[in-house]
């Protein structure tokens, strides 16, 4: 014998219960408790707060036969009694099913406008996708909200995102919803401009009296003029001579990028492991690994001789197609799928490992770094990146309340 067909979801008589109005504590058990004496189950629940204002939405299956007048008239006079407001619409069944394709959108701005959230609203829908929530992620230092969307494949929404993005002057990341994004990771960085303010070289060449000219060689190849490795040798060539006493000089003045510290303590709490790549040297990466409990660190090594720096450099140098390289070979030991990898940087040295992780954030980056990477950041706060991987700011300053 088959069994009986029950009722689903999808073909019930349902009513959606909406209560608005001022915010205060029991309101959510209060609604509840109305509907309890009618023995409806709850199919859906949603409720926002914004500004002391609440509005809190129950989609529920429709009273015993006879009882939804009653129903609807006691949850009136319940809301009536909180100076607040009801509203009970019937129909049938659930939400309907979300699209295919399902992707998080998270958008940075400082300030978020008004028109700004409206073109991309509209390239969204323009893209075939339905916006089904918006959170707000952060109020400061910028203003960060989250679009989950569906019914759009999450690569055309990235590419028409990135359009309109550069036009309005916010920054927008796209990634596809799933367990994934909340997995455990592994954040990969560059150094120079990234992680710290300062170009590690110049510090040096500022110590050998060389600043500008290694300076002009620096711009030519994060622009991508000039073939990197060419170009690191031809700036430590002028730092020939000096006393390998400016090593201790040049940590001192290295400067942290505001929000670095905050960005690799939070991810080290939530279990991430962060490495950094350089195209600068050891010397400042190893001291930087030990004070900021980084997981990896490869860099170039200047060759020092008899206390002086040679000039040189030892070992395999670290270009734009070495981060790519140790990016796979940092995951590998991290036991993280590439596609769960995160990389940022800024310099066209940086855009094969940009693009051969999971999520490539170009940070503060030059052009042709921002057009070719998946997402952008162009605030000056490197903990927004936790934004892009749904981290809020609430979640932040939770976790610095607790001692690790």
């Amino acid at each position: 014998m088959s069994a009986p067909h029950l009722p689903q979801p999808a073909d019930i008589p349902t009513l959606l219960v909406k209560i608005f109005g001022k915010d205060r504590p029991g309101i959510t058990a209060g609604l509840f408790d109305t509907l309890a004496a009618y023995s409806v189950d709850v199919v859906d629940i949603e409720q926002v707060v914004t500004r002391g204002r609440i509005v809190l939405c129950a989609l529920v299956t429709e009273p015993p036969a006879g009882l939804e007048g009653d129903l609807r008239s006691t949850v009136h006079s319940w809301a009536d009694s909180l100076k607040m407001q009801a509203e009970i619409i019937s129909g049938i069944g659930d939400n309907r099913p979300r699209g295919l394709g399902r992707s998080h959108i998270t958008v940075l701005g400082h300030p978020l406008t008004a028109e700004s959230t409206a073109s991309i609203a509209a390239s969204i829908t323009a893209t075939g996708g339905n916006i089904d929530r918006i959170f707000r992620l952060a109020k400061y230092p910028v203003t960060a909200v989250e679009f989950a969307v569906s019914g759009t494949e999450t690569e055309p929404l990235r590419t028409a995102l990135a359009l309109e993005a550069a036009k309005l002057g916010v920054d927008v990341a796209v990634v596809a919803a799933g367990l994934h994004r909340r997995a455990q990771r592994l954040v990969v960085m560059d150094v120079d401009s990234t992680l710290i303010q300062d170009e590690v070289i110049e510090l040096f060449a500022a110590h050998a009296g060389c600043e500008d000219k290694v300076a002009e060689v620096t711009a030519a190849a994060m622009r991508g003029e000039l073939d990197f490795e060419q170009s690191l040798h031809a700036r430590v060539e002028l730092l020939a001579g000096l006393d390998a006493s400016v090593v201790d000089k040049v940590r001192s003045e290295v400067r942290l990028t505001p929000g670095a510290r905050t960005l690799i303590r939070t991810l080290k709490r939530l279990g991430y492991q962060v490495g950094v790549v350089s195209g600068g040297f050891t010397q400042v990466t190893d001291d930087l690994q030990e004070r900021l409990g980084l997981d990896f660190a490869q860099a170039n090594t200047l060759e020092i001789i008899d206390g002086k720096l040679t000039g040189k450099v030892t070992g395999e140098i670290v270009d734009r197609a070495g981060k790519a390289r140790l990016l796979r070979r940092f995951a590998a030991e991290a036991g993280v799928p590439l596609e769960q990898t995160v990389a940022i940087g800024d310099g066209a040295n940086d855009l094969d490992m940009l693009n051969a992780a999971g999520l490539g954030v170009a940070f503060n980056a030059k052009p042709v770094v921002r057009q070719a990477a998946h997402t952008a950041v162009n605030v000056p706060f490197l903990d927004t990146v936790l934004y892009l991987l749904g981290i809020t700011r609430e979640e932040v300053e939770a976790a610095d309340t607790h001692t690790d």
